[in-house]
């Protein structure tokens, strides 16, 4: 790397500019757009993630304080907090969103051989959803209660590196299990999801399109037993069943087997009912899969804490999809630079050292990793070596 470039600078070096301008292109980002360009916004709003800034004036203070490096920076734009909330307010989301589907598909192809807990050479997917409060004040649009305003973000997450693959941002009112009319499934796959997918009308779609869920049954669920699998209750089995559907509409809705697994959990001394269209896997793996669901909770509580999701620079719909869809990209983009430098450390720790190191002008790799670059000891002398 150049180490006459600012760490930004060489961050940003990661983002293929070329598949931006054609996202650009594609939704007429430049449109009547004279100045202050579709990639000036995406790095003001990238810096914003970085180093956690509080506002649209927090934004201008920050880069019109470094404003002989901004040119280096790739920001070619005076930097204005109108003209930046303008930009948020007018600019099509979509730009952001197809940009940040190009991030995650070379993000998915850098983790592809990564594991994640279960030895499996097929896609394992966690589906999931959290929402995110606004005040309904400030967004009318956003009505989700009563005086609550909000929105949520539905997540199917790769596990191999906790890459999302689809994100879906709906109106807070939207159930979960609508989103699962809006996948293409993958053969092969498995989906795992909690019981407020338990839809057996949209699940059969997944057995149809030759994937697999796992998910879990609830308290109500009425069915047949058409025979038991042996189990080892060592491993935390307690059965193992090939059923069918007893009532009327789930029979018609799903009218092939099932299979369901009943789980005892010694760690938090709870019982739980799976069930599973794969006849194939071990029931403690079936078991374990359910268990990888996990980390969709743990990429939502992440990007709450460590980037700006929860707190907005605009309050349009079109300024919040921005954003988030931004957030999305910075977060990606992480994951990429740290497999493509082969960094141990954690994405936080990256993220942590970024947000205090953007205007520095230390090598990325020197910056980021644990390896102690000092300069081999001289002589003393202050004569310039020729030869080694």
């Amino acid at each position: 790397m150049n180490s006459g470039k600012t760490i930004f600078s060489q961050l940003m070096d990661f983002l293929p500019s070329h598949e931006f301008h054609r996202c650009v292109d594609r939704h007429k980002g430049t449109y009547k757009l004279k100045q202050f360009s579709c990639w000036d916004q995406f790095l003001c709003m990238a810096f914003a993630q970085l180093t956690y800034r509080e506002s649209l004036r927090d934004i201008e203070a920050c880069l019109r304080s470094a404003g002989s490096k901004l040119y280096h920076m790739g920001i070619r734009s005076r930097v204005s907090r109108n003209t930046l909330a303008n930009a948020n307010q007018v600019r099509d989301w979509h730009i952001y969103a197809d940009f940040a589907q190009v991030l995650i598909r070379t993000a998915r192809e850098l983790y592809i051989n990564d594991s994640f807990g279960v030895e499996l050479k097929e896609t394992v997917y966690a589906l999931d959803a959290t929402t995110i409060d606004l005040c309904l004040s400030l967004f009318p649009w956003a009505i989700f209660r009563k005086r609550k305003g909000a929105v949520k973000l539905h997540t199917l997450l790769d596990l191999r590196g906790n890459i999302p693959s689809i994100i879906v941002i709906t109106h807070g009112k939207v159930h979960e299990v609508n989103i699962l009319d809006q996948l293409v499934f993958e053969a092969g796959a498995t989906y795992v999801m909690d019981r407020g997918y338990l839809d057996f009308k949209r699940l059969y779609k997944i057995t149809l399109a030759s994937a697999f869920f796992v998910t879990r049954a609830k308290s109500n669920f009425v069915f047949k037993r058409l025979y038991s699998l042996p189990v080892d209750k060592s491993t935390g089995v307690l059965s193992d069943q090939i059923i069918t559907l007893s009532s009327f509409y789930p029979n018609k809705w799903y009218p092939d087997k099932l299979r369901r697994i009943r789980f005892h959990d010694v760690k938090n001394n709870k019982r739980l009912v799976f069930l599973t269209n794969n006849f194939s896997l071990s029931s403690p793996v079936i078991a374990e899969l359910y268990r990888c669901r996990w980390q969709v909770e743990l990429f939502f509580k992440w990007i709450k804490q460590h980037l700006r999701i929860k707190a907005f620079y605009g309050t349009t719909q079109n300024a919040l999809k921005t954003q988030i869809w931004i957030a999305i990209s910075v977060y990606v983009l992480v994951a990429i630079v740290k497999k493509r430098l082969n960094l141990d450390g954690s994405l936080y720790r990256i993220l942590q050292i970024l947000s205090v190191s953007v205007f520095e002008k230390t090598p990325l790799l020197q910056a980021l990793s644990d390896v102690d670059y000092k300069d081999l000891e001289s002589d003393g002398c202050n004569q310039l070596t020729l030869w080694e």
